[in-house]
């Protein structure tokens, strides 16, 4: 990479002394404030933060090509000619004295001097002249680079590019001017092909293709930018795209200058045939610089009392240290719960983090319980410890290991998988890469992990569990007591974490001796026969430790594994309880120091998978009276509900569900803010949905319902769609087999606009109209919603009458029920039929009294919806520029909102603008931004974006990469059987190479 390209002016060292860059307070050389410079854009000058008036064009010409002479004296003559050139008014000279008296009157004392019938600019500050500062970082960018840094590389050539605004000497006349402009754009070019470069280096090729697009667009003959370009896609798995791109070049070429182009592009375009393996993936893949840590260190903190074990632990460690130069090392752990699996792996994995420089991966996979952890979405947290940004994670399960992989790949990482169901749930997460390592804990013996070495882990010796004990309880308290030590140990089977159980109890009670607790042991039910009976083993042990609880700390471990979600907030756990938080904290706190709940992070708590199915055993047999435990889940759900519907009426002001909700007895939480209360609803997901389906029984049935349809944003912002959809599903279900129309109507409505944001209108148009055979009066949500989505479906289906029809029923509900935010959406959606049918005066008219009724509300999100929708009447009425001031505003709500679906929908109308208003380029970037955005509505979506992608392509010249994205929209339409793929054949049709 050059620092400096031959013919741009260099700043020599010596003039860039005295005061540091962009520091409007530094003094002068007389004491004023530093003066700043830029020629990168239109030519300015500041004193501190406050603009000089710098005159005519010409007279800004004159400080140019001063500024860009380096400190030099420049004759009268040499201006003179920089400034006219050849045909210099008569008054020339005269001109150029008046231009200079009037720099020197606003700039510095001594900076513009006159000199030997000359002028020059001297004594800057240094990072005065913007170009100056562009230079410096080009040549640390530069250096960087060659050490192999290519983080800060990037970092720095962003800085240096950032420098420009707009066009070099932007509005100064003179073929002085028009010399440098040209010499400067054409560096800062080759800058930005440094940069993309290194981009693709470091494995952003999915996050280059839009701008790789719109620069290819502005600077068609460039080749190295098309070859940029031709790369990122074929990375970006759009190999069609990426050979299309090679033949609109040769094409182009061919037609505008009579050539070929040029060796590598045409090298590239044959290893992309030969799909050539050093093109998959980067030479150096290094992970992006992110708040994310790059170099993950997740192992948890072994324990300081870790004792015996030692022949496992040198068997293990041997094996990990010959990691390098092996394929890779797997090692299964597998033995009954509770035998120490997870701390012997969690030791060894300490021990061994010097031989795994490049970080340690942790997971819990939860295998013992009902909802063990998708491979899918741990590999998706695996690859953000590993520095890939979100949006270059894929979604399918291969996708995301095959990225993994090759993220790995050159990397010595070892990795922690704990709490494995199956050698199935495994696969995908090991890393399959020389040098790395991993350790795998299961209750079962994975026997089909080929290539695995098996553990079998068995219960401690004698000697090692009395070891333990004593490390635990303290030397002096077991010494005079060795043999009831040792009662106690073998009352507890020799399994560690029952021994780590009883000895934590027995420390944290000064009163007790060692014999009290034996003799509490030998009235406990025949542990060691049940070791043979796998899990019973465990909830045998546990008893010790449940025994020993005080009655309120009992309760507490009873009725918290009752919740089915993943883990549980202070203060849904003091519902559960009905305690106030200060005592519920008290009691987990006391619950954590048995062992018997762990601390997730503060203010959460969890359950080891055993220890909640042990606690729930507890809660039915121990828990009086029985209706107790069903009370506990009613309080948790009324917390879930309260709290949920709170962050509902804050998004949605207005919206009557609030009202029409079923009644609940206990309190939720009230929010500061709107940005507070999405942050809970978030954070809250898997446990708040876990509850609906929790709760899917008669008399929490509808508030279950309730539950959900208060935590929609979970769903449109795309962050739980997948268990969003499962909970609407298994609602649905429930409301079936209770004979609950009204609940079943509101599911099937649910799905309806599930199935909707996901682009499977058939499905939706089926779950729509079975609920308008269900609604009743004392269902207004239902009677308002259903006729809307199925508007809406038959909208999308181009069932216009039909549309028109039920989005005016819905509009008369939702009047009928005042509520004004849904009267809005309907008006809104009703604008939209009202455009496909021609009527675009109409359409303008209704969205307009949508975004009358949501501004008048205050509903920001809701208003950006609205502006959405009156950007889609602008454009067809041909008023572009309006449009897209309410299309960038809404996506600017959405992006604050964390809508992602609705912002990529919204950068794919922000193309169709650009494309109709004759705006290719920007046509094609925002339509590249809608694909990177990924699940922007599911595959249908996905080929809306391709067609008008394909349009802008076509428009750039560029036929081959459009009939590529066409052809990849009509396989989409085609296997959903949608009409829009006759367009796209049509388009297809006429393209001729």
């Amino acid at each position: 990479m050059d620092g400096v390209p031959d013919g741009v002016p260099r700043v020599p060292e010596q003039r860039r002394t005295g005061f540091p860059a962009g520091s409007p307070d530094s003094a002068g050389p007389a004491g004023f404030t530093a003066l700043r410079f830029g020629v990168l854009g239109p030519v300015r000058a500041w004193r501190g933060d406050e603009p000089i008036n710098t005159g005519s064009p010409q007279q800004r010409a004159l400080l140019a090509a001063l500024l860009l002479r380096e400190g030099r004296t420049a004759t009268a003559a040499e201006l003179i000619d920089a400034l006219w050139g050849e045909e210099p008014p008569s008054q020339a000279l005269a001109a150029l004295r008046t231009y200079a008296s009037r720099l020197r009157k606003v700039l510095d004392p001594g900076v513009l001097v006159s000199e030997s019938g000359g002028y020059a600019v001297r004594d800057l500050a240094e990072g005065a002249l913007d170009l100056a500062v562009a230079q410096d970082l080009a040549t640390e960018a530069e250096k960087a680079r060659s050490a192999g840094d290519l983080c800060h590389a990037r970092e720095v050539l962003r800085r240096a590019l950032a420098l420009w605004d707009g066009e070099t000497l932007a509005g100064v006349p003179g073929p002085y001017a028009e010399a440098q402009r040209v010499r400067l754009e054409e560096w800062r070019l080759q800058l930005l092909e440094t940069r993309l470069d290194m981009d693709l280096e470091q494995g952003c090729h999915a996050e280059a293709v839009s701008e790789l697009t719109a620069l290819t667009a502005a600077h068609p003959l460039r080749e190295r930018l098309r070859e940029l370009l031709m790369l990122a896609l074929y990375r970006s798995g759009r190999q069609a795209e990426a050979l299309a791109v090679y033949a609109d070049t040769r094409r182009l070429l061919a037609d505008e200058l009579g050539v070929d182009p040029r060796p590598g592009l045409s090298e590239l375009q044959q290893r992309i045939l030969q799909a050539d393996p050093g093109l998959a993936e980067p030479s150096s893949p290094a992970p992006e610089p992110a708040a994310v840590p790059v170099r993950p260190a997740q192992l948890p903190a072994t324990v300081p009392d870790f004792t015996g074990r030692s022949g496992f632990v040198r068997e293990l460690g041997d094996l990990l240290a010959a990691a390098e130069g092996r394929v890779m090392a797997v090692s299964a752990l597998a033995g009954i719960g509770g035998v120490g699996k997870t701390t012997l792996a969690v030791h060894v994995a300490h021990q061994a983090r010097s031989a795994f420089p490049d970080g340690q991966l942790y997971v819990d996979l939860q295998g013992a319980g009902a909802r063990a952890a998708e491979p899918e979405t741990v590999l998706g947290s695996f690859l953000r410890a590993l520095g890939t940004a979100d949006s270059a994670i894929p979604d399918s399960l291969e996708e995301r290991a095959a990225l993994y992989r090759s993220v790995l790949a050159g990397r010595r990482v070892l990795v922690l998988l704990d709490n494995a169901r199956d050698a199935a749930q495994v696969r995908p997460l090991l890393p399959g890469t020389d040098g790395c390592a991993a350790l795998v804990t299961s209750r079962v013996r994975m026997v089909d992990l080929a290539g695995a070495h098996l553990v079998d882990l068995d219960v401690m010796s004698p000697d090692e569990a009395l070891a333990l004990f004593t490390k635990i309880v303290g030397e002096e308290r077991v010494a005079s007591e060795r043999k009831a030590a040792l009662d106690v140990v073998a009352a507890c089977g020799f399994l560690p974490l029952a021994i780590r159980i009883a000895a934590s109890r027995l420390a944290a009670r000064r009163t007790w001796t060692v014999s009290v607790l034996a003799a509490k042991l030998a009235d406990e039910r025949r542990r060691l026969d049940e070791l043979q009976a796998g899990d019973l083993a465990v909830k045998a042990t546990f008893e010790l430790g449940y025994g020993q609880l005080e009655p309120a700390q009992a309760r507490a471990f009873r009725l918290l594994g009752l919740a089915d979600g993943p883990d549980i907030s202070l203060a849904a756990a003091a519902a559960v309880l009905d305690l106030p938080v200060e005592e519920t904290e008290d009691l987990l706190e006391s619950l954590v120091d048995t062992s018997l709940l762990e601390s997730a992070a503060p203010g959460r708590y969890r359950f080891h998978d055993l220890v909640r199915l042990y606690a729930r055993a507890c809660a039915e047999r121990d828990e009086m009276p029985p209706s107790e435990r069903g009370a506990a889940v009613s309080r948790l759900l009324d917390f879930y509900l309260a709290s949920a519907a709170a962050v509902y009426a804050i998004e949605r002001p207005g919206d009557r569900l609030v009202d029409h909700l079923a009644p609940t007895t206990h309190q939720g939480l009230s929010f500061g803010s709107r940005e507070a209360a999405l942050d809970w609803l978030f954070a809250e997901a898997e446990c708040l949905l876990a509850c609906v389906v929790q709760s899917l029984l008669a008399p929490t049935l509808r508030r279950a319902a309730g539950l959900l349809l208060v935590a929609k944003d979970l769903s449109e912002s795309g962050a739980s769609s997948l268990f969003y959809e499962r909970a609407a599903t298994a609602l649905c279900r429930a409301a079936q087999q209770l004979g609950d129309a009204h609940v079943e109507a509101q599911a099937r409505t649910t799905l309806a606009q599930v199935h909707v944001r996901a682009g499977r209108f058939d499905e939706a148009a089926v779950e729509a109209s079975k609920a308008m055979t269900l609604e009743s009066a004392e269902d207004p949500w239902s009677m308002c919603n259903a006729p809307l989505e199925r508007g809406v479906i038959a909208f999308y289906k181009n069932e216009l009458e039909a549309a028109e029809t039920y989005l005016s029923i819905a509009l008369d509900n939702f009047r009928d029920d005042r509520n004004a935010p849904g009267e809005a959406s309907a008006l809104c959606n009703l604008s939209r039929v009202h455009l496909a049918l021609g009527k675009t005066s109409t359409a303008i008219s209704l969205v307009e009294q949508g975004i009358e009724i949501y501004d008048g509300l205050g509903a920001a999100l809701r208003l950006a919806n609205g502006r959405y929708a009156l950007g889609l009447a602008l454009t067809v009425a041909g008023r572009y520029g309006e449009a897209l001031e309410q299309l960038s505003a809404a996506l600017a709500v959405f992006r604050e909102n964390r809508q992602p679906l609705w912002e990529g929908v919204t950068h794919f109308r922000i193309a169709e603008v650009h494309l109709a208003a004759g705006r290719p380029p920007l046509a094609a970037a925002h339509a590249e931004q809608a694909i990177a955005l990924r699940g922007i509505g599911g595959e249908w979506r996905r080929g809306t974006v391709l067609t008008v992608l394909g349009k802008a392509l076509l428009e750039l010249g560029q036929p081959d990469r459009a009939r590529a994205c066409w052809q990849e929209a009509l396989t989409i339409y085609d296997n959903l059987g949608s009409a829009e793929a006759s367009e796209v054949r049509a388009l297809l049709s006429p393209v001729a190479p």
